[in-house]
């Protein structure tokens, strides 16, 4: 061990180059440890600045890496490790995961970051690619932001587990990702150790926020103005800015997707948050002896409120009184002044806790692959919790140390276990190594029925007086004979005095630990007061709405929430199940000294370390072992170009294909080793030879592809242009032809123009001789022409008087031809329908000359249109002349003025509002037609109102609802707050259809009672015990009655004339009180006092009541409206009082009888 541990420290200045500023590779005795199979790395904080290393190494140790053919060739630093799993990932489409363990404050928030840093740098390009880095990248400082906070080892420790999955394409560039987070520290929202701080985001908010935002906020930059982050007594680290990470965590935020009013709810919230926890309680007894409290400075809870969006009033109640909900009964309990408190801590660290969660899912919905891509290979990368040990370890730490022993358990199956468990498997000859499996330390924790999580779970479960207490004297009945528990309980412990008698010890891989059991149970439960969930839903933001879903009446459940330790066991079982179905590569952090200093190495602190990690086991296990494995058929196929015998095809089996290629490059049998389905190589050497020769031989390989591939190449150039002389030449012989035949062309044309007009002058002489007889011909021939259309002229107008003449002659024959088949026929039906053939032609005759007189009259019109335009123009064209131009101006007023009116009553016609009285609205007329729009108004309004008028006239029933809508409206508005939602629904008589029930008509026969106003299903308030009974309210024209509502027999019957009053709340619940005379008559079926019911349909019947009994009766019905009713349910009791409480919490009301006194909450 001392050797190992020289030589680490031997090398680290060498590779200081290589590395991140905080982290320096420490390499064990030689590189053996890095195997192909099971990759980790162990490195070293030394607490220097990180931008410096940023700005000066880390893109020279990136493409250092990018251009290195194989990881053999570099120092493992954690970019070799990335490098490594990315190829892996991305050639052998094998899943990979970057395991980051170690000591809180050892450095793995800042190898995580330079695992992503990595990915994107090597990865492809393009704009979607570079937008998906971005967003990933982005993605840690936001979390950073709400998850990360100062400790005492640790100025940037994570609060928070964090797993992301990393998707790739086939190609390896990345197209999206998922982040899963794993139990964030509530508690430290609310209180810190000393010298430590709480999130990030609080100090970032009131060191960058300007003066403007943060009185938007109502709030103030200091930090110890308020009592949530001046408890630790640290507000700045030297490190780290606050006020330029606030704006880093915003542009952040913006690019992944976060909207400006998410991000305004975060900051709204988190102002809530910081003046809630400046609330005072101020404790006092109760007249009943019970403790209460209420809030001594209202201020800070008004700004909440206001942040929050819900009123003071609600939340004052909610933090001073506890919702106690059964199945049937609801009780508001006060609550002590410390209670108060819890409560209040309990509210903000859910606000917070929740929210966190809402982000984490924000930034997964920005960050998700696309569905459109079909094969997706994942990379994880794992930055979980550090090994803590503090001087007072709680709850918390024992989740946290719990998952790192998870972590270890993974790591000794994956590595030292399942490396020894394969040599004697694969039958390869080997000295079994010890080492310590702390299975049994993870079996004590989460064993289901005997471990430390299920006895807590079962004291948070048990009915009874449970506590922290007996949850310790648990733990000591049932785990005392475990090697690894230690408390005070233990004879040999009894006398500890570094162990209380409120704590006990747990033997951890790594360290003892001391925990104290204060706390447990009440962090376990995580609970949170239903009113408060209540209050919550209630708020204005949609996003407590979204926060709180439990807190929605339509959701209202009573079964207990599951534990915080049930949920953090199944979600370390899913996440060790993801871990386990990938290749996984390690990456140990070990932490140099205590101090955070840099260039310091505490040798005992890293020997320590190196111990319980299991280094110098796995280091013993890699030296004896060997370096590299691979199954037959996967080294065959990437080493058979080696040999001349394998190269190219092997048809031999894989196990003797693999022997001849390491004999052709001459090793040796003690080089390797030959399993039943794997070849063992112990030395890298070895590794490092094969994959040199290998790279040798597929860069000749690679160099005869481009030989023969150029060749192909420029034998296909070579045709491609030979094709191209061919087209060139026979276009060109082609164009030579055209240009020779254009001109022969040309020529030819020119020849026959100048032919063609010598023979057009010849012509010309030729018809100059005979020009004078062609036109003698042509005077001769217009005359003859003449004289024959004269002549036909006078011909057409004679055969147009004989054809008119015709016309005249057959119009008299049909006349007598007609007369006497009328003589002939002397019945009676043969004259009229004589009379009816007479009047078809006399009015088709008439027809016909009206079509005449009307075609020629549409001319007319049109002509004498025309006329009167031109006239017109005419005649004030002429006034124009005639007169001056101010004598012009009247008249080009009057017709502008014309104009416009006419312009406005046109666009008035298709902008009417609409015909009910009482809807639309008036178009908007000039200034100058304003007076006539009001007259057109009023008369268009008189108009509409008459229309109304006359169709409720006609219609009788739409009469009547509407008088009985108007009627309610006199009742009820103002008055009584459900009035608006009866508005909308029509009013019915009949809801039950009683007139056609025979059970009624049997009834009628009894009572004679045959006019049904109202009829429905209610709900009867007892007077005993303010239980609601189901009856049958029926309302005729002269009594109310109750019915059975299955039989309908008559339970009671109350004249119209007896019913006094009526009664309701001015709250939005539908309870009514009718005020009956007692009656002396000794039938049952009469009331000896007043009435209570219950029914959706209030309004309406209490309209209908008040008409009839104003029509039948001629009285009119009192209706009181009050918060606090007096009934008397019988004459010779004394009254009750009914009293309502408005609350807006519940969805039915609620009545409860005490006494004489009948409580109703609404």
């Amino acid at each position: 061990i001392h050797t190992c541990t020289h030589t680490r420290n031997t090398h680290m200045h060498a590779y200081t180059q290589y590395t991140h500023a905080r982290i320096h590779a420490i390499h064990t005795c030689t590189h053996t440890h890095n195997t192909h199979m099971h990759a980790f790395m162990h490195v070293c904080t030394t607490y220097a600045h990180i931008r410096t290393f940023a700005r000066e190494r880390s893109h020279t140790c990136i493409h250092a890496h990018m251009r290195t053919r194989t990881h053999h060739a570099l120092p493992t630093i954690s970019y070799a490790i990335v490098d490594e799993a990315y190829r892996s990932m991305r050639d052998k489409n094998v899943d990979q995961c970057i395991i980051i363990t170690g000591e809180s404050g050892a450095g793995k928030t800042e190898a995580s970051k330079l695992s992503m840093q990595y990915v994107a740098a090597v990865s492809g390009k393009g704009a979607e690619v570079g937008r998906v880095k971005e967003q990933l990248l982005l993605s840690n400082p936001i979390l950073e932001a709400f998850g990360n906070a100062k400790t005492i080892r640790n100025d940037n420790s994570s609060r928070f587990g964090k797993y992301m999955d990393i998707e790739f394409d086939f190609k390896g560039d990345p197209v999206g990702g998922i982040v899963s987070n794993y139990l964030l520290e509530k508690s430290r929202v609310v209180g810190q150790n000393t010298g430590e701080r709480s999130f990030h985001i609080f100090y970032q908010l009131l060191g960058g926020a300007t003066t403007d935002v943060l009185e938007m906020l109502h709030l103030q930059k200091e930090v110890y103005s308020y009592h949530y982050l001046s408890q630790g007594g640290c507000s700045y680290i030297l490190t780290m800015d606050d006020s330029k990470q606030f704006h880093a965590t915003i542009e952040a935020m913006e690019v992944i997707g976060f909207s400006p009013e998410d991000i305004s709810c975060i900051l709204e919230m988190l102002s809530a948050i910081l003046n809630l926890g400046n609330a005072k309680f101020k404790g006092h007894t109760l007249p009943n002896g019970s403790n209460a409290c209420k809030l001594d400075n209202l201020k800070y809870v008004t700004y909440a409120c206001d942040m929050l969006g819900c009123s003071r009033e609600l939340m004052e109640e909610s933090l001073t009184k506890r919702s106690v909900e059964t199945k049937r009964d609801y009780v508001l309990k006060p609550l002590s002044a410390t209670e108060g408190a819890h409560a209040r801590d309990a509210l903000c660290k859910a606000i917070y806790g929740r929210m966190f969660s809402w982000i984490v899912g924000k930034i997964n919905s920005s960050i998700k692959a696309n569905s459109l891509v079909r094969k997706k290979k994942c990379m994880g990368v794992l930055d979980i919790y550090g090994f803590e040990v503090f001087a007072e370890n709680g709850f918390e730490q024992f989740i946290i140390n719990y998952c790192n022993e998870k972590l270890q358990q993974v790591f000794i199956e994956l590595t030292l276990k399942s490396e020894q468990d394969e040599y004697e498997r694969e039958g390869i000859q080997w000295t079994h190594i010890d080492y310590f499996n702390n299975a049994v330390i993870c079996e004590l924790i989460e064993h289901p029925k005997q471990g430390i999580l299920a006895y807590l779970d079962d004291e948070c479960l048990r009915p009874g007086e449970t506590n922290d207490d007996t949850f310790l004297d648990c733990l000591n009945k049932n785990c005392v004979g475990h090697a690894h528990y230690q408390s005070r309980a233990m004879k040999e412990f009894y006398s500890d005095s570094l162990m209380r008698r409120n704590q006990f010890r747990l033997l951890h891989y790594a360290a003892e630990v001391t925990y104290g059991v204060e706390g447990f149970l009440e962090k376990n439960r995580d609970l949170l007061y239903k009113s408060l969930s209540q209050a919550m839903f209630a708020c204005d933001r949609p996003l407590l709405k979204e926060l709180f879903p439990e807190g929605s009446p339509d959701g209202n459940s009573i079964k207990r929430p599951l534990t915080a330790g049930f949920q953090f066991r199944t979600s370390v079982a899913e996440l060790m199940k993801n871990l386990l179905s990938k290749n996984p590569n390690y990456i140990r952090c070990i932490k140099p000294n205590d101090l955070k200093e840099p260039r310091k190495f505490d040798e005992d602190l890293v020997r320590h370390q190196a111990s319980y990690l299991g280094l110098i086991e796995n280091v013993k296990v890699r030296r004896a072992g060997h370096a590299y494995r691979q199954l037959y058929e996967q080294a065959l196929a990437r080493y058979k170009m080696l040999s001349t015998s394998t190269w190219p095809v092997w048809k031999g089996r894989p196990k003797d294909g693999v022997k001849e290629v390491l004999k052709s490059i001459g090793k040796h049998s003690e080089d390797f080793s030959m399993g039943r389905s794997k070849v063992f190589i112990r030395s890298p050497k070895t590794v490092f030879e094969l994959e040199e020769l290998r790279r040798k031989r597929v860069e000749e390989i690679a160099t005869f592809i481009q030989r023969m591939y150029r060749g192909w190449v420029k034998r296909r150039r070579f045709k491609a242009l030979k094709r191209a002389q061919l087209v060139f030449s026979t276009h060109y012989r082609t164009h030579v032809c055209v240009k020779r035949y254009r001109k022969l062309r040309n020529a030819a044309i020119v020849i026959q123009k100048y032919f063609r007009g010598w023979t057009a002058r010849k012509e010309l002489r030729r018809l100059k001789k005979g020009i004078k007889a062609k036109m003698a011909v042509v005077t001769i021939r217009k005359y003859y022409r003449m004289w024959k259309l004269r002549r036909e002229l006078k011909r057409r107008i004679n055969k147009k008087k004989t054809i008119w003449a015709v016309v005249v002659i057959r119009r008299y024959f049909y006349a007598w031809k007609l007369r006497r088949a009328l003589r002939r026929r002397g019945s009676k039906k043969k004259e009229v329908w004589a009379v009816g053939v007479i009047a078809k032609y006399f009015y088709g005759w008439k027809a016909r000359r009206l079509y005449r007189e009307m075609r020629r009259g549409v001319k007319m019109i049109a002509a004498a249109v025309v006329i009167q335009k031109y006239c017109r123009g005419w005649l004030v064209r002429r006034a124009l002349k005639r007169h001056t131009k101010e004598s012009a101006k009247p008249i080009i007023a009057a017709f502008m003025w014309k104009a416009m009116c006419f312009k406005y009553l046109e666009y008035l016609r298709p902008h009417l509002p609409s015909k009910s009285p009482i809807g639309g609205k008036w178009p908007n007329p000039p200034i100058y037609l304003r007076e006539a729009s009001d007259h057109l108004r009023n008369m268009y309004h008189s108009w509409r109102c008459k229309a109304l008028r006359d169709y409720y006239n006609e219609n009788a029933n739409e009469k009547r609802r509407m008088t009985e809508k108007a009627r309610a409206s006199s009742l009820f508005l103002g008055k009584k707050a459900l009035y608006p939602r009866s508005v909308k629904i029509p009013f019915k008589a009949d809801r039950i259809n009683l007139r056609n029930d025979p059970r009624w008509t049997k009834l009628v026969t009894e009572t004679h009672e045959q006019r049904v106003i109202w009829a429905d299903v209610i709900q009867k308030i007892n007077r005993s015990d303010a239980k609601k009974v189901p009856m049958v309210l029926a309302i005729t024209g002269n009594s109310f009655m109750l019915l059975d509502p299955k039989s309908y027999a008559l339970k009671y019957r109350v004249d119209l004339n007896n019913l006094e009053q009526m009664s309701l709340s001015p709250f939005s619940d539908s309870i009514f009180v009718m005020h009956v005379k007692p009656s002396r008559i000794a039938d049952p079926s009469y009331a000896k006092g007043d009435f209570m019911f219950q029914n959706p349909n209030v309004i309406e019947m209490v309209t209908k009541l008040h008409a009839v009994i104003k029509e039948s009766v001629k009285k009119t019905l009192p209706i009181n409206i009050a918060k606090e009713i007096q009934v008397r349910f019988k004459a010779d009791e004394p009254s009750c009082a009914v009293t309502f409480h408005h609350t807006g919490m519940v969805y039915s009301p609620v009545c409860k009888r005490k006494g004489s006194t009948i409580e109703i909450v609404t």
